[in-house]
């Protein structure tokens, strides 16, 4: 028998969806809400490294997610001068296993919409729209009248996590100081993987391959308010700063035109350093921990953290302090290192230092080549 016979998931995002799909699989009842009327209805691109694959395969939707995204295996980083010379390539690390791509480009409501559908057909009870209102112990309200006593309670529900601030938690994401411009569009057929450029008057510009004719095109720049744009605007504005970009930006660029395929987000980061449970409550994935997309490691990190987490529930008879500190032994020294990593890398860009970036970059593979 598992750990767990009744589980509830709050958050239906990567890490949410991936533990339900798990514990589904294993013969646990699992219910899932989010506030959301529906996670697959907005985003842009997502980068999943090798790791992340794994994990989908666990999953059993990895060769539908690889006919719907766009796989490669070389990086490419080009210089900010008006030909966008390209300085130099790099063979990725497969760290989710010889068998798997270094990388894959999605578009992000995609693969959404690829983990809620293989969570439903495995006998997850799934609820959008509606929200926990109440928590004591293991018994939950909702905002739609009903309630619920589990043995577990999971909270995957993001940055904002309501799990984590009833918990007592008062860990919150903090600024970083960059912000990103996002945008969803044609793919150019010389883009057949990702390039970054560092440098000019965006911190990072880059772009990735997301299926057969898309991409999803990024700027990393100095934070700001950006709310007071509109769509149109903030078109507007993502065009302007990537003129100074070219080679295949300027394909890219002749591509940006729907206002509503853009969007602007800021940085943030935080981990909480100790465990990431109390009693019968556990956070995983970005209510956990969260960094800067600069190493493409946090959609990653929160499947790794539903994978572990249902590994144990599934293996031990009962939850006991032992299972805890297997999980926080295995989750939280792997986890804070990719976002130490992730962090360095924005301070090396907002000192203008020129940091060991390909290292950098290679430590961290090495470390997730490795599972979890």
């Amino acid at each position: 028998m598992p750990a767990v016979r009744n589980v509830l998931v709050i958050g239906g995002g990567a890490a949410g969806t991936a533990v339900a799909i798990l514990l589904a699989d294993g013969g646990v009842t699992v219910d899932l809400v989010d506030a959301q009327p529906d996670v697959a209805a907005a985003g842009s691109g997502i980068t999943l490294q090798g790791n992340a694959l794994r994990v989908l395969r666990e999953l059993g939707v990895w060769e539908q997610a690889a006919a719907e995204g766009y796989a490669f295996d070389m990086l490419g980083m080009r210089a900010p001068d008006p030909a966008g010379t390209l300085i130099a390539e790099f063979t990725g690390v497969r760290t989710g296993g010889e068998d798997l791509p270094v990388t894959l480009g999605m578009y992000r409501p995609t693969l959404a919409r690829i983990l809620v559908d293989r969570a439903s057909s495995a006998g997850v009870t799934i609820r959008f729209g509606v929200r926990p209102t109440t928590l004591d112990g293991t018994t939950v309200t909702f905002s739609d009248g009903t309630a619920g006593t589990y043995d577990l309670v999971i909270g995957a529900d993001g940055l904002r996590s309501w799990t984590r601030r009833q918990l007592g938690i008062d860990v919150e994401p903090q600024p970083v100081g960059m912000g990103i411009w996002r945008a969803f569009t044609r793919r150019p057929a010389s883009v057949t993987r990702t390039d970054l450029v560092y440098g000019g008057p965006a911190y990072i510009a880059g772009y990735c391959p997301t299926g057969a004719d898309t991409l999803y095109a990024y700027l990393v720049e100095d934070v700001r308010d950006r709310s007071g744009l509109s769509p149109e605007e903030a078109l507007a504005t993502m065009r302007e700063l990537s003129g100074a970009y070219h080679g295949p930006w300027d394909e890219i660029r002749e591509n940006l035109t729907d206002p509503a395929r853009v969007n602007y987000t800021a940085f943030e980061s935080h981990v909480i350093d100790g465990p990431w449970n109390r009693g019968g409550v556990v956070l995983i994935g970005d209510a956990a921990h969260s960094c800067p997309p600069t190493l493409a490691q946090g959609a990653a990190q929160a499947l790794e953290d539903a994978s572990v987490l249902a590994e144990l529930l599934l293996r031990d008879h009962t939850l006991t302090d032992g299972l805890w500190q297997e999980f926080t032994a295995r989750r939280l020294d792997r986890a804070r290192t990719v976002v130490e990593a992730s962090l360095q890398l924005t301070r090396w860009l907002l000192a203008r230092e020129r940091g060991d970036v390909p290292g950098l970059m290679a430590r961290v593979a090495d470390l997730v080549a490795t599972p979890a």
